[in-house]
């Protein structure tokens, strides 16, 4: 029983973690967007071009697929499912290998 619950707490503070490492990406991401307008509009570096929207799109795309990772991707598979698919493969690794070796009783090479 020990083991279970250093186990449900490792799980719980790695789910913290991460999303603590989000929400700091989010804050960077909201500080880098304002540094890179002032960069833009207020220094005159890079004008006439509004170079700064394609770098806050970028930035923007790979915070989204940061939130995908944290709340979508490692919420569903997870350890849980992680287990439920290595218990599946093995049982199907066990029932063909039954199978194998009944055939091989069954059919005894001369």
């Amino acid at each position: 029983m020990e083991s279970l619950q250093h186990e449900q707490y490792e799980y719980a503070r790695r789910r913290i973690r991460q999303k603590k490492h989000l929400f700091i990406h989010f804050l960077i991401f909201l500080v880098g967007c304002l540094f890179l307008f002032i960069i833009n509009k207020l220094l005159n570096i890079g004008e006439p071009h509004n170079w700064y929207l394609w770098a806050i799109t970028g930035w923007a795309f790979l915070l989204i697929l940061h939130f995908i990772k944290v709340f979508i991707t490692d919420r569903f598979m997870g350890k849980n499912w992680e287990r439920e698919q290595i218990d599946r493969l093995v049982s199907m690794q066990q029932k063909r290998i039954k199978k194998l070796e009944s055939d091989a009783d069954q059919n005894p090479k001369s």
